[in-house]
């Protein structure tokens, strides 16, 4: 037996965190009977001894609490019920604590001179100051943030990798600093750090309809503290003050969404190095800034993770240079050139092309333009933007010398956890793209597109997809950092906003069914996927105030029916220009939201011992489904919207009469099969509709569906050679143009939700017990598949399901982790349990070729049309 994958909390990295008791998880080889935990590196090495337990996550904090700077190693062994002995020590883990109190703080916020917000674009700014280490440097760390985004640099070399730091907070509520290991970097003697700045999401253009700038303040700020530790136990620290010199940097423009100008002719060289000449360069002003605000992430950091070489080179129908990368990303491009002084090479942005050119419309005002002029060398010239990021698979590039490129892939660093291929190419490449939609669009926040000008964090997008991102990646920590936002811009607003962090721009702070839920429904999603229970305690008041507000709406009629609602939003029935007129009527759909998060919040406060609030939910869940069956359901068990969001929302949120859900399956089944199995749900459907056809028995239908390839259908856009999720079903049209709607994005991941089913029913694996101590494994051949898999990480180690037919056999495979069990649920058979490990089974089933075809309905008036499948 052995342990291994060692964490704290949900950190992969606990570099300056601001957890003083951090439960620890672990994964085991075989199955834990008992663990101990030794934590070392302080003046008292602590020891639990031997604790008789099955569980290896989330396991209590068993030394004292840390205070600020604290570092400890952390070792774990285990216990199997097979030896006497336990396994070997696991390699030390090493967590460190920041500076957890605002008096830890002698660092000033500092502004460039000038730096009032004015005439646009904005350059970024430079800072530095020169310091002498008199005394050996054990150790340094570096605690940083800004107002807007920094880099730093300690003698000429960067400070940690990260990209956009210190990313998009709720700024008046929370604003996250970084801690660097910053050893390697400080010389003996002379030493300089400096540091680039930035408008980034605090003072930048941000959102729509013109967008805000300025939202967050007027001026740009760096708060900086740098700690050298010394053999003999002092401490030197060199923090931002009124010493620090500051001026323009290279970089003469620069926005998220309009791009970046970088002049090399005005390259200050070693500029962050000893014996740069500063006495031209300005000073600095101190700014006031909360320090309580401040807080350590929970979550990775933005890097870059990828590079793509370019597929192919084109020349477009007006003889532009276009390169495709054959992906479709968020990041931006780094170029190698070599020219004479002053030229410019110009990189322009988009997802598809249109007509052979590049197509900027749908790109709104976002102009994603980067410019680079050489400066005055001989050698080659290497560069990539700092404060700027695009989405993008095709680049035009403008230049009149020779441009070696690559684009650099950018996101979140989230661990992958989760993969899914079948036998059926298409299928297998739309999950690819799901992957890859999610990837451009978790930068730093959840947001809904990586190119226009918006980006921003929604909340119906990810209510509608967190059950596939928690299963494609751990996103533990952004999500509750996301969901910390939203709690305090809830509270500082009054209701939950349609996105987070909030900008006017152009809808009114009121509540919106199925996104503002999101407070409710991610958090029960990182429940289920993490088992951890401290996540919805810390999340509570905000569920229940939007429980209880949307309660008082609704009123004694228990009907949520005013207000503004997006409702089944971009139903592919809707006009172009108009994506909220759905085919399900938007006042149904608010009403069943709130009943289904009433009753999971009933289930919550069970769940964190809290019976008075339990019976509150439950009897305000059962008022509010018995109005919803009144008003929106008929005594046969048709919908009001005879539509099939309506049936999948009645059945998957339980809210028919009993008797009724047979009923209203058929008609769902018939819906579909009606309209040539041609998707007919919008944001608030989709995700739900396999399912609801599934667990009514029409699971043929539910394949039907997912394999239609016509427009609209989740393969269409594979068809149309997609490499992400369309925001649209259509939004190229079959003859290559651009949908001409005004919104129109192609790296959306909400649609993308269906991925969820395919991993719980196609492959077949599923948590049937939180944070997945308990397996369900069913899957559910069809569709012509001949096989499938899959496999996630779970808190206890991999989980994964493979399956094949053969002839008129299904053989399964089955992987459980160490700790856990599953419960094998195959076609004809009884349900059984087995143990970690891995398991075959083979029971009969059709062949694949038996499976049904989609069945095509004909046009009797369309010769043509007549008998031609869809």
């Amino acid at each position: 037996m052995h342990t291994h994958h060692l964490r704290f909390e949900h950190l992969g990295e606990a570099l300056g965190t601001h957890r003083t008791t951090p439960r620890l998880s672990w994964h085991t080889s075989t199955d834990q009977v008992a663990y101990e935990i030794a934590v070392d590196g302080g003046l008292q090495p602590y020891t639990t001894g031997r604790i008789d337990d099955t569980d290896s996550s989330l396991r209590p904090w068993p030394a004292p609490p840390l205070t600020s700077r604290q570092r400890r190693h952390v070792r774990v062994r285990a216990w199997s019920a097979d030896r006497p002995d336990p396994s070997e020590w696991s390699t030390p883990a090493v967590i460190e604590t920041g500076l957890l109190h605002p008096h830890d703080w002698q660092a000033t916020a500092i502004s460039p001179h000038p730096d009032a917000a004015g005439p646009l674009p904005r350059p970024a700014m430079l800072l530095r100051r020169d310091f002498t280490a008199t005394a050996p440097v054990t150790a340094a760390r570096l605690y940083a943030t800004a107002h807007g985004l920094y880099e730093m640099e300690i003698n000429g070399r960067r400070a940690g990798d990260h990209v956009l730091a210190p990313g998009w907070t709720s700024y008046p509520d929370r604003l996250r600093y970084q801690t660097f290991d910053v050893t390697d970097l400080l010389h003996d003697g002379a030493n300089t750090i400096g540091a680039w700045l930035a408008d980034g999401w605090y003072r930048g253009l941000v959102g729509f309809n013109g967008g805000t700038r300025d939202h967050y303040g007027t001026r740009t700020a760096l708060l900086a503290q740098l700690e050298l530790h010394h053999p003999d136990g002092t401490t030197t620290v060199v923090a931002t003050d009124r010493n620090w010199r500051s001026t323009t940097s290279p970089i003469t423009a620069t926005g998220l969404y309009e791009g970046e100008r970088h002049d090399a002719r005005n390259e200050h060289r070693g500029w962050s190095s000893p014996g740069f000449d500063d006495r031209t360069w300005a000073g600095v002003t101190e700014q006031e800034l909360d320090l309580t605000r401040l807080t350590a992430p929970v979550g990775p950091p933005v890097r870059r993770i990828q590079t793509l070489n370019p597929v192919a080179e084109l020349t477009s129908p007006s003889g532009r240079r276009i390169i495709d990368f054959g992906q479709n990303i968020s990041g931006r491009l780094r170029i190698r050139v070599r020219g004479n002084a002053g030229q410019v090479i110009r990189l322009r942005h988009a997802e598809v092309l249109e007509h052979g050119e590049l197509c900027t419309r749908p790109l709104r005002n976002a102009p994603s333009v980067d410019e680079y002029v050489l400066a005055d060398r001989d050698d080659v010239q290497e560069w990539e933007p700092r404060f700027t990021i695009h989405g993008f698979r095709y680049a035009q590039i403008d230049a009149e010398t020779d441009v070696d490129v690559e684009a650099v892939v950018i996101h979140t660093d989230m661990s992958p956890a989760g993969r899914f291929d079948c036998s059926d190419p298409l299928l297998t490449r739309l999950h690819d793209n799901v992957v890859w939609s999610m990837r451009g669009n978790f930068v730093d926040l959840p947001t809904d597109c990586p190119q226009r000008d918006e980006r921003l964090g929604w909340t119906g997008d990810i209510a509608a997809f967190a059950p596939t991102a928690t299963y494609l990646y751990d996103c533990t920590g952004l999500l509750t950092s996301w969901l910390a936002d939203l709690a305090a811009e809830q509270v500082r607003f009054g209701t939950v906003p349609h996105y987070v962090p909030w900008v006017p721009v152009l809808f009114d702070l009121a509540p919106a069914a199925a996104w503002g839920d999101a407070a409710v429904l991610v958090p029960w999603t990182l429940y289920q996927r993490t088992g951890d229970l401290q996540i919805l305690a810390d999340q509570y008041p905000s569920m229940t105030a939007w429980v209880e507000q949307i309660a008082a709406i609704a009123g004694p009629a228990h009907l949520w029916n005013t207000g503004f609602q997006f409702g089944d939003w971009l139903d592919p029935a809707a006009p172009p220009r108009r994506p909220d007129q759905a085919r399900t009527d938007p006042y149904l759909v608010a009403s069943a939201y709130h009943t289904h998060t009433t009753a999971l919040l009933a289930d919550i406060a069970a769940l964190l011992g809290r019976p008075e609030d339990r019976r509150r939910y439950a009897e305000l869940a059962a008022a509010a489904r018995q109005a919803f069956t009144t008003e929106f359901v008929t005594a046969s068990g048709r919908m009001a919207s005879d539509a099939p969001t309506a049936y999948a929302l009645a059945i998957m949120f339980d809210l028919l009469p009993d008797g009724l859900r047979k009923r209203a399956g058929r008609r769902l089944a018939e819906l579909v099969a009606d309209n040539d199995h041609f998707i007919a749900t919008g944001f608030v459907g989709t995700p739900l509709i396999c399912d609801a056809l599934t667990a009514t028995g029409h699971l043929d239908t539910a394949y039907h569906l997912l394999t239609q390839t016509g427009c609209p259908s989740w393969l269409y856009p594979v068809t149309m050679g997609a490499t992400t999720t369309w925001e649209r079903w259509d939004s190229m049209l079959p003859d290559g143009s651009v949908n001409p709607g005004e919104m129109t994005s192609f790296n959306h991941y909400a649609l993308g939700a269906v991925a969820d089913w395919m991993h719980r029913t196609v492959a077949g694996l599923a948590a049937d017990a939180p944070g997945y101590r308990r397996l369900r494994i069913a899957p559910r051949p069809g569709g012509g598949l001949t096989h499938a898999r899959t496999e996630h990480l779970t808190p206890h180690g991999t989980a994964a399901v493979a399956w094949h037919r053969d002839g008129g056999t299904l053989h399964v495979q089955v992987t459980a982790p160490a700790g856990t069990t599953a419960v094998v649920d195959l076609p004809g058979q009884a349900p059984t349990v087995v143990g970690s490990g891995t398991h075959t089974f083979t029971v009969a089933h059709r062949p694949a070729d038996h499976d049904p075809v989609r069945p095509v309905n004909t046009n009797i008036h369309d010769r043509e049309a007549a008998g031609t499948p869809a």
